[in-house]
């Protein structure tokens, strides 16, 4: 991938452009009937004729892997999957599914969709980002900015009104959520930057990450977007984040 940061907001745009798709996001399975069916309605809602990358949305206990990828290598063959790649996996099941499309000479998943940002990084740090960086898996992370904590809005539960999330953020307002935002304000006032910026700036510099998804509904915020793969930061600003 070569930009830094993959914006979410790309569907529905040419159909050369970038998108992504979800097998299994709404029936939560993975058979093999399911992930062609997924794949016409993307088609259909972008207005294209092939999607870049195809995503398992999470894994199917009740399906065997090889039957999943088997149906993803008959998309892969009719042209209207370039590649696939896999959501909310923990390492046993990226490895598993690593493993079987190796034994059986099936595609494999070539890129994980983990949940992962400063502050939530217990289920992709250890195990699993180092199978992503041992195979060589690209890494595109959602909620890349803990739905909108790490930009700073939400100091207080009296800031929790300013958005329809904010039930959802208010597990962020802890000791731990308030040392990581003075670390993020400190940060961006040494860079002339916001601290949303120098959230994903982080996660562009962390090695076993390809890109950050983030997503943006004005231009000031795409604007800030660009901002954020621009901003270099140095081992003393890596230090004080991550040790927040």
């Amino acid at each position: 991938m070569a930009e830094a940061l993959t914006c979410a907001a790309l569907a529905g745009r040419a159909h050369h452009e970038s998108r992504l798709g979800h097998a299994g996001a709404r029936q939560r399975s993975l058979a093999r009937a399911y992930p062609s069916a997924s794949v016409e309605a993307s088609l259909a809602r972008l207005q294209t004729d092939y999607i870049d990358v195809y995503l398992a949305h999470r894994p199917d206990p009740q399906t065997p892997i090889e039957e999943t990828l088997r149906a993803f290598e008959a998309l892969l063959k009719q042209g209207k999957v370039r590649a696939i790649g896999a959501s909310n996996y923990d390492a046993a099941g990226l490895r598993e599914a690593l493993t079987a499309a190796a034994s059986k000479e099936l595609p494999r998943y070539e890129l994980l969709q983990p949940e992962y940002n400063l502050y939530d990084r217990s289920s992709y740090d250890g195990a699993l980002r180092e199978l992503c960086m041992e195979e060589g898996l690209g890494v595109i992370t959602y909620y890349s900015l803990a739905s909108g904590f790490l930009s700073g809005k939400y100091r207080s539960k009296a800031d929790l009104a300013k958005s329809a999330r904010g039930e959802g953020i208010a597990r962020y307002l802890t000791p731990r959520g308030e040392r990581i935002l003075g670390a993020l304000d400190s940060v961006a006032q040494r860079r002339g930057a916001q601290p949303a910026e120098v959230a994903l700036a982080w996660l562009i510099a962390r090695p076993g990450v390809t890109a950050p998804i983030a997503s943006a509904t004005t231009v000031e915020q795409v604007d800030s977007l660009i901002r954020a793969t621009q901003i270099a930061l140095d081992a003393d600003d890596l230090r004080l984040l991550e040790s927040a």
